[in-house]
């Protein structure tokens, strides 16, 4: 369960992110599809998704497909060599994580967790 309550923080942590980012008026430059509709045609949150200017239907079920992929293939333990519940290096990444205690590890994933609870 610890590693569910993990991923949820992150995934909720990135989605905080990307709306505060995108409700400060930053849009990604050029066309979304090749029909040349720009990313900026298109309304923040939950608009983007239901309403008159959402996006298509075949572009929403993209990004659900693309989310499932991720979920079964890339964020996953494939080596089963993770550390601690959620460790999703898979032997990459090894940069600062290996150079910290066993006390400043616990640390940062305490607050990891509280973040994402928050």
């Amino acid at each position: 369960l610890r590693y569910v309550e993990t991923k949820h923080g992150r995934i909720a942590q990135l989605a905080f992110l990307g709306q505060i980012w995108a409700r400060g008026g930053n849009r990604l430059d050029g066309p979304i599809d090749n029909a040349g509709d720009l990313f900026t045609s298109y309304p923040n949150g939950l608009a983007a998704l239901f309403g008159p200017n959402a996006i298509p239907q075949l572009g929403l079920t993209q990004i659900i497909i693309f989310i499932g992929i991720l979920e079964t293939c890339v964020m996953t333990d494939w080596t089963e060599s993770a550390e601690f519940p959620g460790d999703l290096r898979n032997g990459t990444f090894q940069g600062a994580w290996d150079n910290w205690s066993d006390k400043e590890k616990l640390q940062k994933r305490a607050v990891e967790l509280n973040n994402g609870r928050a």
